[in-house]
């Protein structure tokens, strides 16, 4: 029975340590934290009962019918749809941009096709190739939508002007020509009854697994197994030989509420003047549920220090140059594989980080059995 190390006890640790421990492997998983599940990590909250998402909302949602009878297997999920809404001088309205918003926005009642003939004509044209956050939006929405939408909240998000940042961030944001506000196009979409953590502790659970907590995987063990499998930050395995990756960090501020506070799970805040990007109440992460209390979290984003927690991959210029060099050192150490989002500098949906994780196991499985043949 081969020795097998992961570092990181989150999605991607959890999906690869079950497919090797029931293929026969050893298992130790190293977490820094003292808890599993990552940034999913949920907990109950002692004084409202709520489940938390510890480091901000995780919604599940995916076309992948093998990921979604994974997950399924391990914990219920039930129904929610992620319907957001946002303020904006002074005034709620429903994302992504749909005909709703758009005839509440201008004080229309358009029907679709008048409502795309309307949003073509605020459309700036003379933008042919958008390269630019700003330049897409205005090719797409027009400066009227971007200000009020766009444009405050992305210098909020990313730390900078929207036009230093490339056009394909906006190109995942749809405008809907219908009064469909639910933010996802998947088949499956859902939360899972009892929490996220709970869930990842069951995919632990198998007798050829332990879990070290606290204890960072340090890299002069790998000698001690017969392949690692790395989940930590890229940057950080090679001691930041060529300076740290480039990471927005969140801040949460935490309060509670006697009651309902915002009547939605998500409301962004599109002003400039308005310091924090969004504020989650978690009571409503889970529909099915009823708690008198709440918690909410107002969100700050920031640039990410030594010492902070990574969120999102900022990928500019200075960094895809850094991220070459870590690359191509990753190709060349042997008996590492650098998995998720953390490992592979991208920010990845959960569905996706699951899909990876099980072909990368799937991948070890299928060479290991060719090589002992």
């Amino acid at each position: 029975m081969q020795d097998i190390a992961i570092a990181g006890a989150g999605l991607s640790g959890a999906v690869i340590a079950r497919e090797l421990a029931k293929a026969g492997y050893r298992v130790t998983v190293f977490e820094s934290r003292n808890h599993v599940a990552g940034n999913c990590h949920t907990q109950r909250d002692s004084e409202t009962g709520v489940m938390v998402h510890v480091y901000g909302p995780h919604i599940f949602h995916t076309d992948d019918r093998e990921v979604w009878d994974y997950v399924n297997s391990f914990e219920r999920f039930l129904p929610y749809q992620n319907r957001v809404k946002t303020t904006s001088q002074g005034r709620v309205y429903s994302l992504p941009i749909n005909l709703l918003t758009i005839n509440q926005f201008f004080g229309k009642t358009l029907r679709p096709d008048e409502a795309k003939d309307f949003i073509a004509s605020r459309a700036d044209t003379s933008i042919t190739e958008p390269v630019t956050f700003e330049d897409q939006a205005l090719r797409f929405v027009g400066p009227e939508l971007y200000e009020a939408f766009f444009k405050g909240y992305t210098q909020k998000q990313w730390g900078c002007s929207p036009t230093e940042l490339p056009a394909s961030i906006l190109k995942r944001l749809p405008v809907r020509f219908n009064y469909d506000d639910n933010y996802f196009f998947h088949a499956y979409q859902g939360m899972p009854e009892k929490g996220y953590t709970a869930m990842i502790e069951r995919i632990f659970d198998h007798e050829n697994i332990s879990i070290k907590l606290s204890t960072p995987f340090e890299r002069s063990w790998k000698q001690h197994y017969a392949h690692v499998f790395y989940s930590g930050p890229l940057d950080a395995y090679f001691g930041h030989e060529f300076g740290r990756l480039g990471y927005r960090t969140l801040d949460f501020e935490r309060f509670t509420y006697e009651g309902d506070y915002q009547g939605c799970a998500v409301m962004n805040y599109g002003d400039l003047d308005v310091p924090y990007t969004r504020i989650t109440e978690h009571k409503h992460f889970s529909p099915w549920e009823k708690h008198e209390g709440s918690v909410c979290y107002r969100e700050f984003s920031r640039a990410c220090g030594a010492d902070d927690i990574p969120y999102y991959p900022i990928r500019l210029v200075k960094e895809k140059e850094q991220l070459a060099a870590y690359e191509e050192h990753a190709r060349r150490e042997t008996g590492v594989t650098f998995v998720g989002r953390l490992g592979t500098y991208r920010y990845l949906d959960m569905d996706v980080t699951i899909r990876e994780a099980l072909d990368q196991a799937r991948a070890f499985l299928a060479t290991n059995q060719r090589k002992s043949a």
